[in-house]
């Protein structure tokens, strides 16, 4: 792959063994300073957010029930809620996807993704992953708070020495640890197995850059009860936190074999059953997760790109699109 302006490449060793618990004067903290710049606001949220997310995370997803529960239809909340997502939100990936960003041994630096081609938001869509052999893993904050028996809780993954470093100084309460780029993998199809999704989130006050990577389930994921908050919101167009992956299924009838994998499989009523068993596939409610074809047991089912929620993130489609952008 060739180096340009666009595209920063150089290959290195084996990452070397991270410190925990450096605290706030770790190189990880230092770090999150150099990023933001004069803008130390940001880097104190960006700190903040991952340091206390067992205190920030609840009572963030209390006060957005609340609003939505008392002013759903208010078009100053759906305002709040836009402002919001514009700068805090996913894409959910497919093992495609995951599998090149976890395996990659290069800098990727293609800069910020403006003309929503593959994250469909205005702010906080770098695609930027620096030192991606360095990866941090922690207890996911939603499970955690939800009181859920959702196990296990140790999926929350930060890829690239940016996350790795930061998570390894202030994460040492919520059991963080460094992982190959191998183990991220295995964390990653296992959390899939107990049927959650892949999603990459990007927030404007932690870079806003690619990196973050959660298994979200749906009875746990704070995104994704986000996701369904928004849809009842009335005081204007419709919104979303979470982006599909640029994939629609596509079905062979021919090899169907009504094993009600599918369905069993979907947490977003894509696929769902009428009362004699028959299959609906509700296109506009599917995020191209894969979780069904991944689970079906007849084969019948692919995915194909569709042009809803932009190109997926794969990094080669993104190499081709934004290079020079």
């Amino acid at each position: 792959m060739p180096t340009d302006t666009s595209t920063a490449v150089s290959r290195r060793r084996q990452p070397e063994q991270l410190r925990r618990g450096g605290g706030l004067g770790g190189r990880g903290v230092r770090n999150v300073f150099r990023l933001h710049g004069l803008r130390v606001d940001k880097a104190i949220h960006n700190i903040i957010y991952f340091a206390l997310y067992d205190i920030y995370v609840p009572a963030f997803l209390k006060a957005g029930r609340l609003l939505a529960k008392g002013f759903s239809g208010s078009r100053v909340v759906h305002a709040m809620y836009g402002m919001v997502y514009s700068r805090y939100h996913a894409k959910v990936v497919t093992p495609k996807e995951f599998t090149k960003i976890l395996s990659i041994n290069e800098n990727i630096d293609l800069g910020a993704d403006s003309g929503k081609q593959i994250i469909p938001f205005k702010y906080a869509n770098d695609i930027i992953i620096e030192e991606p052999e360095y990866i941090a893993v922690m207890d996911c904050p939603c499970r955690k708070s939800s009181g859920s028996s959702c196990e296990p809780l140790n999926v929350c993954m930060g890829v690239g020495r940016h996350y790795a470093e930061l998570w390894m100084d202030v994460g040492d309460k919520y059991n963080v640890r460094q992982v190959s780029q191998a183990e991220a993998l295995d964390i990653l199809k296992d959390a899939r197995s107990k049927g959650c999704i892949t999603a990459a989130w990007f927030k404007v006050a932690t870079g806003g850059r690619t990196g973050v990577i959660c298994s979200c389930c749906s009875c746990c994921c704070g995104g994704l009860e986000g996701m369904r908050i928004a849809k009842k919101l009335s005081g204007g167009r419709p919104l979303t936190n979470v982006a599909g992956s640029g994939y629609r299924v596509a079905i062979d009838e021919k090899l169907c074999l009504q094993c009600e994998s599918c369905s069993d499989s979907c947490q977003f009523d894509a696929m769902i059953r009428d009362g004699d068993g028959t299959r609906t596939y509700n296109e506009a409610e599917c995020l191209g997760c894969a979780l069904c074809v991944e689970n079906c047991k007849g084969g019948a089912l692919s995915l194909e790109m569709t042009g809803r929620d932009g190109l997926p993130l794969d990094l080669d489609l993104a190499r081709e699109h934004l290079r020079g952008h």
